[in-house]
């Protein structure tokens, strides 16, 4: 049953599962990091800017998982003497999915904040034991939908990492050291969920070449480390949430019945929401808000409203939630603009940083069985329609008795691959499994690797997408020590599972390194910007057997110059400027402003 013979170390030079990346869906807008300042009316107000999400089973713990979402973002460490805080007057949201047949969120936690100025007399932030701007907050519960129960009161947000005379001495907060002064602000929250709470300052965890991605996408290779966001600090809201407050059930990790459980997938995603109105004092009083709140940023899955929908859109989509979402999102994953830059037919020489990313036009042509023209995945081709009500796919997940009618739709060929991993998850069921063991027929059942799988089949729906962050809590984590553990996420899994001697040998549900990484939820470590741009060059189609065009009936193996040039493909910026931290709430200390240099 094996496909591959060659070893692995020289396939992995960049593995990737996923989705979209860089541009916008149309020419007006590139990338703006990966949820930073990405829609116009956002970019005004960066103390509501959800900037990432990530959900991921904690690597200490098998029976939690950890949810950050990240907010206020390019914030310059040394920005005094009014550091950077959450605001007031804004609710910021971290919203969980577990029953995908049930409306609205399973479980919602809320966090408002205050700030007060314990030594009103000094311009300094920090003086003799004092602290100005110094911030506390509240965190809410809500359980399926129900009134909201407080779970902290009074939680304590550090101050900022301003510098050690203000952190260390005897005239600041005479700490020992910033790093503990954070550690002891982590809180356990009460109403028997037994969270893990922090609130505060950061590095940015997020990486990307910004330079480069807004000069219309010209990737720098071999030209040193370029990380726009290096020694940018965000503000972080983190839990650590034991797997069976999460389960739908209330079920531990240990209750699972396999590693690719159905019933452990949530559906994570984050919000902040202002008040509809404002008053401000013309005497420069305090600001008075009314009690009704609309929301204005949102974030799921990283890039969406960065790379998938058109500027036009973008304010909409930050007011709109996955419960309500545009279908017209739908047609953007479906045909991501992207795409025609990766296609020799349409504008694959405008951005030869590209070039090595090619979408599959001929996938499997001459193969016996097959269309004769093989499968064509470029904007508004068939991609797989043709096959759409055919006996090949009976009992597949794309029988119209399955989710057919969603996956396959004519002129939208990426319905069958870039929209489920953006909108519903992907489902252990045919074709969505690895080549492994599938002799050249990519609908037949092969090696399970995903199953992150929730659609919203909620009573009146009749559209499952809605953009979530989505994360099977039954895969256990890969140790981030391990040999094996790769930023590259999915797609490294999949490599292993289609090349490894250790599972490339049946087609048996074992777990493979880094199934728990991006996009079956996200860890901090994960590259989605390289994973997301190798996804639209048909890299997941690949890992289930659509190989690419050079792939013929007389090829010795399917892994081809086309298909070593997607996997070695490089954004440049390949990792986060610093490390992450080995404990909760595991994003790195902030950049001190006194030290910082740029």
């Amino acid at each position: 049953m094996k496909i591959f013979t060659k070893p692995l170390h020289w396939l992995m030079g960049a593995c990737v599962v996923t989705t979209l990346s860089v541009w916008g869906v149309t020419l007006q807008t590139p990338l703006e990091a990966s949820s930073h300042r990405e829609a116009p009316l956002i970019a005004d107000d960066p103390l509501a800017d959800n900037t990432d999400v990530y959900a991921f089973v904690s690597p200490n713990d098998p029976e939690r998982v950890v949810l950050i979402a990240n907010y206020i973002p390019f914030q310059l460490p040394q920005g005094g003497p009014n550091y950077y805080t959450f605001g007031e007057n804004v609710r910021y949201e971290i919203h969980v999915k577990n029953n995908g047949a049930s409306a609205g969120d399973d479980i919602t936690y809320r966090f408002t904040f205050s700030r007060t100025n314990q030594d009103p007399t000094t311009f300094f932030n920090v003086r003799l034991g004092q602290q100005n701007l110094k911030t506390t907050y509240t965190c809410e519960k809500s359980v399926n939908g129900g009134g909201f129960t407080t779970i902290v009161s009074n939680g304590v947000v550090p101050a900022y990492n301003i510098g050690p005379r203000s952190i260390n001495t005897g005239v600041g907060l005479s700490q020992p050291s910033y790093t503990a002064l954070r550690q002891s602000a982590v809180t356990t929250a009460s109403g028997g969920g037994n969270e893990q709470v922090f609130c505060g300052s950061a590095d940015d965890p997020f990486f990307v070449d910004l330079g480069a991605v807004f000069d219309l996408a010209g990737v720098r290779l071999n030209q040193g480390h370029r990380d726009g966001l290096a020694k940018y600090n965000v503000n972080s809201i983190a839990l650590s949430v034991p797997i069976a407050t999460l389960q739908k059930n209330g079920q531990p990790a240990a209750a699972r019945a396999n590693i690719l459980d159905p019933n452990y997938v949530i559906g994570v995603w984050a919000s902040a929401s202002r008040p509809t109105m404002r008053t401000l004092s013309a005497t420069g009083g305090p600001t008075t808000a009314n009690t009704t709140y609309v929301q204005v940023s949102r974030l799921g899955m990283p890039l969406t409203n960065e790379a998938i929908n058109p500027i036009g859109s973008k304010d909409l989509w930050n007011r709109r939630t996955p419960y309500n979402e545009d279908a017209i999102t739908d047609d953007y994953l479906s045909n991501p603009e992207l795409g025609l830059y990766m296609d020799a037919r349409q504008f694959g020489g405008a951005v030869p940083a590209l070039s090595a990313l090619r979408i599959q036009t001929s996938s499997l042509a001459g193969f016996p069985g097959l269309p004769a023209t093989g499968f064509d995945f470029g904007n508004t081709k068939p991609g797989l329609f043709p096959l759409k009500g055919s006996s090949a796919v009976a009992g597949t997940a794309l029988d119209d008795a399955a989710f057919g009618n969603y996956l396959l739709v004519a002129g939208k060929p990426r319905s069958v691959d870039i929209k489920p991993i953006f909108h519903t998850g992907v489902p252990n069921l045919p074709p969505y499994q690895l080549a492994t063991g599938k002799n050249g027929n990519p609908l037949a059942p092969g090696k399970p690797f995903v199953n992150n799988f929730l659609p919203l089949t909620a009573s009146g729906r009749t559209n499952p997408g809605g953009d979530m962050l989505r994360l099977n809590m039954a895969v256990p984590a890969t140790a981030r020590n391990s040999p094996d553990f790769s930023n590259q996420g999915l797609l490294a899994a999949a490599v292993l599972g289609l090349t490894d001697a250790r599972f490339n040998g049946n087609t048996n549900l074992q777990f493979i390194p880094n199934m728990d990484g991006f996009p079956n939820g996200r860890r901090l470590e994960d590259e989605v910007v390289k994973i997301e741009l190798q996804a639209v060059s048909g890299a997941a189609l690949a890992a289930i057997g659509l190989w690419y065009d050079d792939y013929t009936p007389t090829s010795a193996s399917p892994v081809t110059p086309q298909l070593r040039g997607v996997l070695n493909f490089s954004t440049g910026v390949e990792s986060n400027d610093t490390t992450f931290r080995a404990a909760f709430p595991y994003v790195q200390t902030p950049w001190e402003g006194y030290r910082i240099r740029r």
